[in-house]
């Protein structure tokens, strides 16, 4: 995977949660991910189609996500209403709305936002499709960024008759 798809959430997550909640978040060093265990037990899932394919993970300790979505909303929200999930969604879409603003230069979608909550769950990304995680440190928690994105055939194909 392009080093520069990685940098942008990088960016997006720190100045996502800093703007909207003041809360500082320490990114620690990013690794090739090796199978498809989400990390935590709440995942907020997002779609990238057009010239980039993939997904973007956000995962979270159900306390973390309690935590953070109550800073997020002003109000404490159990982990199994739909509001909690609904605010889950919204925090991916932010980080990756602002994160594709940086991919200027190609046409990039993102999908509706997923949530998915329960241990041991999986996120399974496209074959062939390295996933980044980027574990992230907040006073609410650790919270793990997975980026699993590529080139679409298109585009590869594209480039490789230009050569």
């Amino acid at each position: 995977m392009d080093a520069s798809y990685i940098t942008p959430f990088m960016t997006s997550i720190q100045n996502v949660f800093s703007t909207m909640f003041q809360l500082p978040v320490e990114i620690g060093e990013p690794r090739l991910k090796t199978d498809s265990t989400t990390s935590h037990d709440v995942s907020g899932i997002i779609g990238v189609s057009g010239e980039m394919v993939g997904t973007i993970v956000l995962s979270m300790p159900g306390e973390a996500a309690e935590s953070i979505v109550a800073l997020f909303t002003g109000e404490q929200m159990a982990v199994d209403t739909d509001d909690f999930a609904d605010a889950v969604g919204e925090l991916i879409n932010m980080i990756s709305g602002n994160a594709k603003a940086e991919f200027q230069r190609k046409s990039v979608s993102i999908s509706c936002p997923s949530v998915v909550i329960g241990s041991g769950h999986r996120v399974a990304s496209n074959s062939g499709t390295p996933c980044v995680m980027i574990p992230c440190t907040t006073d609410c928690g650790e919270i793990v960024l997975e980026i699993a994105l590529r080139e679409s055939d298109e585009v590869a194909s594209t480039k490789s008759a230009a050569a």
